[in-house]
């Protein structure tokens, strides 16, 4: 995923401190006092299928702006910010600061429910006005990011209603949208000025009581409100009650569903807490499509083929459900013809799909969008690993066709010159030049900073190729289709004979970036190569080596390893693909370091990737952060448009939790091989986790710096093997 900026402008400006909620295809980004500025590219507001619904919310007080004193989210779905006034004149004395008390609470359930509480601290009454300004631009989530449009629809000035105030716009797709804000009480006066309306309070404050004020914004898409509340000052309240109980309960009844995680360290404890609740607010269900999780906030909310399937098997230890969803999902919307506009073929597993104005009027191709040379395989390695943690045969059936035809794909339009590898070119007027995951404009170029000519075999594109024939036989072999398996395998050993003669490079004892359209070798030093280390295509001491490489001093940046090394001219720490460090891109290397035996240099990915969270609000790890050289003080670098949360660094930490304990599964049974805790944990309880039809619970305690392994509990039909 990136800014598209084959054809985007460079014209965002977000806040390096965002505040998020998200429910659904509902999401609201703000600035951490909670107000969302009007500024048009600022990429803060309330978004509802991938259009900004809300793109003003300020809080006066007699016409200042308020004092912003603290924020907090509450696990990923209920946000409260803290404010206060500023000195306030008055004819007689003034309101002296900090003597009046706001509390902001907001939460997210199909539309924004907004409770103000004030509170005066002056020991007599006092007269404000408290204003909201309001305003929504209605612009489609790609206009923000700088899509560039010959004209729009019709943008309706604010119109004062009964219950508040109704904004309006008529897209060129002919879809009318709309956001209706109610409010309780309802204020003294609406006033309009442009596009922006202005609701105004006239509130009597005594000393030590609490006031109370509700609004609710709900976005409506097509369907022009004929009704509304009236002005009963207890609808919006209620409306915010219910909410907030019916979000609360949501979430119970998911983390009862989920792996439970305990631990002496209760930083990693608290992490693991947060990536369950952030995963429950990026799982999205769409009418007639299922449940997946969206990629990421604000930019990718709508959902990704590659990274929903990472995420899949990133979170098995989580919950396989996330991975079950996915499948089915991508399943439904598996390619079905040649169609260049939105780079499709038949056996293709989308890239994106998206829900607004410019993909209505076919502006642009995500309708969805398959320009992803990878999702494919990513889809056959998932299906395999969710069969062997849940052992559920009807669904491995239920998708066999869609098995058949990813790899029909592969074999027919992923390998289209027949040369034995993948690889991948834009067909599209407005894809994507690059289809790796590194798919900037520049995610894939040379040495000397050159962009090479396509077609591009990236290299770990071929691995997945490698481990996905692997699996396919395997499940294969399950459905009772031996001559199938035995094909598959033949193909993964035919490739992996191709691939050592064409991606290794000797003397540098390590593999190249990719081939590009004349089959010659790019030697870039990035971190594709480490995502070879999980699939099996490279001989151990080859491996190794690769491994080794990655974290020499060029690579490796004190927090993770680098997409790209320092040492060559295209490198910038700062970059989105060449330079910077991604937590996702860390882990799928520690899980190949796992499968090698590398436990040193395991244990210092994993250390420092927990250390950078540390540094980041709520300990959660970003999409990306900068790749800058760690120094004795201070922490990693934001990147300054970086999604938070954004799936597959949610999916990092337990992953990585994954990785230490040796947890892998086979149908009903658990397998514990070498487990290990770092240093900074002594102690870690997984409770709940979910195998085939049963439960487990396990302990694992360090002693003498040695990991030891026992089970608590079992449920079901399960059993535990442990390995030392």
């Amino acid at each position: 995923m990136v800014l598209d900026i084959t054809y985007f402008g460079e014209s965002v400006n977000t806040p390096l401190s965002v505040e998020v909620l998200k429910d659904g295809e509902l999401f609201v980004t703000s600035q951490p006092n909670g107000e969302i500025s009007a500024t048009a590219h600022s990429g803060l507001g309330l978004y509802y299928q991938d259009t900004r619904f809300l793109s003003c919310l300020r809080i006066f007080l007699d016409n200042q702006s308020t004092v912003f004193l603290s924020s907090s989210i509450r696990e990923s779905h209920f946000a409260q910010f803290e404010l206060t006034n500023p000195a306030l004149p008055r004819s007689g004395a003034a309101i002296p600061p900090q003597t009046l008390h706001i509390r902001v609470l907001r939460v997210l359930d199909g539309a924004l429910l907004q409770r103000l509480r004030l509170i005066n601290f002056n020991p007599v009454r006092v007269d404000v006005n408290l204003e909201l300004e309001l305003g929504a631009d209605f612009l489609d989530i790609f206009e923000i990011r700088g899509f560039e449009r010959a004209r729009r629809g019709e943008l309706f000035a604010p119109a004062p209603a009964s219950d508040g105030v109704l904004f309006g716009y008529r897209g060129l797709d002919g879809v009318g949208r709309y956001t209706r804000v109610s409010f309780s009480p309802f204020p003294e006066e609406i006033s309009v000025d442009g596009f922006l309306a202005r609701a105004r309070f006239s509130l009597s404050l005594p000393p030590g009581k609490k006031v109370y004020l509700y609004m609710q914004a709900r976005p409506m898409v097509n369907s022009r409100p004929k009704s509304s509340f009236g002005k009963d000052k207890h609808v919006v309240s209620a409306v915010f009650r219910s909410a907030v109980k019916r979000k609360y309960l949501g979430y119970q009844q998911w983390k009862e569903e989920c792996a439970s995680f305990s631990s002496d360290n209760l930083y990693i404890a608290q992490m693991l807490q947060r990536t369950i609740t952030d995963l429950y607010s990026l799982r999205t269900t769409y009418p007639d499509l299922g449940t997946i999780v969206q990629a990421g906030v604000p930019w990718y909310a709508a959902p990704f083929g590659r990274d929903a399937l990472i995420v899949g098997w990133q979170t098995l230890l989580i919950n396989p459900v996330i991975a079950k969803e996915t499948l089915s999902f991508l399943a439904a919307l598996q390619g079905k013809e040649d169609n260049p506009w939105r780079d499709e073929e038949p056996g293709k597993i989308l890239h994106e799909l998206r829900r607004g104005e410019l993909a209505s009027c076919g502006e642009i191709p995500h309708t969805p969008y398959y320009g992803s040379v990878d999702a494919t395989l990513w889809f056959i390695i998932l299906l395999s690993e969710t069969y062997r943690w849940t052992g559920d045969r009807p669904f491995l059936e239920r998708l066999a066709g869609n098995l058949a035809r990813a790899l029909q794909w592969c074999r027919d339009y992923g390998d289209a010159d027949g040369d034995g590898f993948i690889e991948y070119s834009c067909r599209s007027a407005r894809g994507l030049v690059n289809q790796g995951w590194k798919d900037s404009w520049d995610g894939v170029i040379d040495l000397e900073g050159n962009i090479p000519r396509g077609p591009i075999a990236l290299v770990e594109v071929q691995a997945y190729y490698y481990l996905a024939l692997s699996r396919a036989a395997e499940m294969f072999r399950a459905l009772g289709e031996e001559r199938a398996a035995e094909e598959a395998e033949a193909k993964a050993r035919k490739l992996q004979e191709k691939f050592l003669k064409a991606f290794w490079l000797d003397e540098e004892e390590f593999v190249a970036f990719a081939l590009d359209g004349d089959k010659k070798p790019i030697k870039t030093p990035v971190s594709n190569a480490g995502h070879c280390l999980f699939t099996g295509i490279l001989p151990a001491e080859k491996a190794r080596a690769v491994a080794r490489r990655l974290f020499k001093p060029d690579m490796y940046s004190g927090w993770g390893i680098r997409t790209m090394s320092k040492s060559v001219k295209p490198y910038n720490p700062m970059s989105y693909h060449n330079g910077s460090v991604w937590p996702h891109d860390n882990a799928i290397v520690a899980y190949g370091l796992r499968t090698l035996n590398l436990f040193n240099l395991l244990e210092q990915v994993i250390t420092n990737l927990f250390e950078a969270a540390m540094y980041f609000p709520y300990h959660r790890l970003p999409e990306v952060f900068c790749g800058f050289t760690r120094r004795a003080e201070g922490g990693p670098v934001l990147y300054p448009t970086a999604c938070n949360p954004q799936a597959w660094a949610v999916g990092t930490i337990p992953l990585l939790v994954q990785i230490m304990l040796g947890i892998s599964c086979r149908h009903q049974e658990v397998h514990i091989c070498k487990p290990f805790l770092p240093s900074w944990i002594q102690e870690m309880v997984v409770q709940n986790l979910r195998v085939g039809s049963g439960r487990v619970d396990l302990e694992f305690t360090r002693k003498q710096g040695k990991t030891y392994c026992g089970v608590l509990k079992t449920t079901g039909d399960v059993r535990v093997v442990i390995e030392t």
